[in-house]
Order: C-alpha cells, then structure tokens, then sequence
C-alpha cells in the first residue's frame, strides 16, 4: 500500500490541535541564515566570523518552495506569517516572496522583523509588495551600547532613518524590539520610549532569554519585565490594556497621557507557552514547534524527494498533533537536568 493511499483526504483533516489543546495558527518563516549584524546574544563575533560555514543558496528553500509550504500551513489553520532571518532583507529580491505570500487565500497578515539598515532602501518596495507592518529590533539609541550590542555592526543613525521610511510608506504599526540586559542597556530605555513616544511607533522590551547555546545567558542578566514597567511607570503612568488577541505575547501598556503604548515580552518571568500557536521554519526547510526547541523536523527534504501535497501536510500535522512544548514554564527544570541536547539558534529560525 502506497503512503498516498494511507492519508486521509485535505477536507477530512481538522485543524490540529497539540497535546495541550494548542491551535496552529502563526508561521515564522526564516528567508535567510546570514545577518549583518553579530548581536553577541544571537551571533557572537567569536563564533559567527569569516570562518563559519552558512548556508548555500542551493541549501535554502526557493521562494517557491515557500509559498507551496505557506499554502499548507495556511490550510491547516496558520492565519499569520512572519519573515524572519538572520536579516530577511539580505535575501535578493524579498518583494516577490512578500507578493506571493500575500496572495494565498486565508493569510490575514504578512509581517517582518529586521535590523533596520537595510530598511531605508527596501521599505516603500516592501508596502507596495503588500507587506502590513514592520518590526524593527534597535536595542538603545545609545551609540556605544549599540555598537556593543550590534557587535560592532551598523549604526544607530542607518536605523532610525529605516524607521522613517517605514513610516513614509505607512508600513504599521511598527514595532520596536530591545531586548533588556542588565548593566548593558537597561539605563537606555527611557531614552528609547522618549524618542518614539507620540509618534504611533511602539515599543516592546523583550526579557533577556536563553536562546541558542553562545550567548553566555545568566539569569541575573535578566531584567523582570515587572521592574522596567515600574521604572516606566515613575516617569509616565501607564494603564493596562486588553490582549487584541488569544496568545499575544506582549503585554501592553497605554501611556496615560495619550502618547502611545509600551509592550512587554516576559518569556522568562510570566511564560506564556499555554497560549503558544506559532511554529518556526529555517531557511533550510526545517520546522521546529518551539524557540527552544533541541530537534526539527525537514520539511525540505520531503519536498525535494517528492513527496505530495497531502503527504506534506500529514507530516506537518502529525508534528503538530504530538507537540508538548512549554519551556519557558519548564526553564529551571530543563536547564538543570542532565543532558546534552543542544537549543536551535535563534538567527537560524528567527526570535
């Protein structure tokens, strides 16, 4: 009996659900392993430098394979994409993907994370491709700590004018991430909130997280998403706002003032993986169900061996089907137990 006889028809599958009643519902596609950037908690200089062997073109899925795995995902219930890398934006010509993307049938929203450097050149191709919102990871405004936390790459100035054609183009929300680590950027973060506040550009602080196996985390680098709102707080009141949505991972705040709001990503005080819907794809095809996660499974080499749409969707529903990541709700436990499995690293499938 051939597998193709064995799988049960695309209208006779339900939405997946995981072993904790998790929907499918986001895909994080990563579009390129490379960046030119060497944040020392993604890709420390020592590690990621002339040496280090990344990726062939001929490795990473073409724009088509993509979208023929996008449709998939999407049929099982994926309403979100995001674009994530390394730097998606040093993947030639990332408009037709965008294009493409945002043509299937059933996908609500089309996002990307990036540096900024590259923004200014790309943003007004990236809206008129169909691309709804940005988000922009700049750590501090700070110069010297954005060198230190860029490893040296690119500057503050490139960035902040990537923002600005962001904004020309009406690319929104857009969002600001800084990841917070203490006694490097957290005396920064006013300053930051000061400079976007009014201007409808929000701002996220993402708890410091142990992603990979080389950024040296500790967990008194963390700086407790409760303690910046405090800090926050002293200088301009906030108020607690609604979740737009089941499983949004920032917790928002308005400014009492009317000039905006703050969000916070708590992974590592308030985890928040009962909610989790999103699955990650690298730019090499392989899946993984969690940040975290030890092990992924290749969608890629099913594809380039053949294997049909129903046969690709089977794979990718079984892998749903038997999830049981929580490990932000487990860190202590996984992070002290006796093994040697190593964490994916975050530039290869995206944060």
């Amino acid at each position: 009996m051939s597998v193709r006889e064995v799988i049960v028809p695309l209208k006779a599958l339900p939405a997946p659900r995981d072993t904790l009643a998790r929907p499918l519902r986001d895909l994080r596609i990563s579009v390129m392993d490379r960046c030119n950037f060497r944040c020392p908690y993604c890709m420390p200089r020592e590690t990621y430098n002339e040496k280090y062997r990344f990726l062939g073109s001929h490795e990473r899925l073409s724009f088509d394979e993509i979208v023929r795995l996008a449709r998939l995902f999407v049929q099982l219930g994926v309403r979100k994409l995001r674009l994530t890398g390394g730097e998606p934006l040093l993947r030639a010509n990332l408009a037709d993907l965008i294009g493409d993307l945002t043509a299937i049938p059933g996908v609500e929203d089309v996002a990307l994370t990036t540096n900024g450097v590259l923004l200014a050149r790309y943003a007004s191709e990236l809206k008129a491709a169909g691309l709804k919102r940005i988000t922009v990871s700049l750590d501090s405004l700070d110069r010297d700590v954005f060198a230190r936390m860029s490893g040296g790459f690119g500057g503050v100035d490139e960035v902040l004018d990537g923002i600005e054609h962001a904004r020309r183009a009406e690319l929104a929300p857009i969002k600001i991430n800084a990841v917070v680590q203490r006694g490097v950027n957290d005396h920064t973060i006013l300053d930051l909130l000061e400079r976007f506040r009014g201007t409808g550009v929000i701002v996220r602080f993402i708890e410091y997280m142990d992603v990979g196996n080389r950024n040296h985390w500790r967990s008194e680098l963390v700086v407790p998403s409760a303690e910046l709102a405090a800090q926050i707080g002293r200088r301009w009141p906030l108020v607690g706002l609604e979740p737009e949505y089941r499983g949004e991972v920032a917790r928002r705040y308005a400014f009492a003032d009317g000039q905006g709001e703050v969000g916070f990503i708590s992974s590592v005080s308030q985890p928040f993986c009962g909610d989790c819907s999103r699955v990650r794809m690298s730019s090499d095809g392989v899946v993984y169900t969690c940040l975290f996660a030890t092990h992924g499974t290749s969608l890629r080499d099913a594809l380039r061996g053949g294997a049909s749409d129903d046969q690709l969707l089977e794979i990718i529903r079984a892998l749903w089907l038997k999830r049981t990541d929580r490990y932000s709700e487990q860190r202590a436990a996984l992070r002290n137990a006796a093994h040697d499995e190593r964490k994916v690293e975050m530039f290869y499938i995206g944060g």
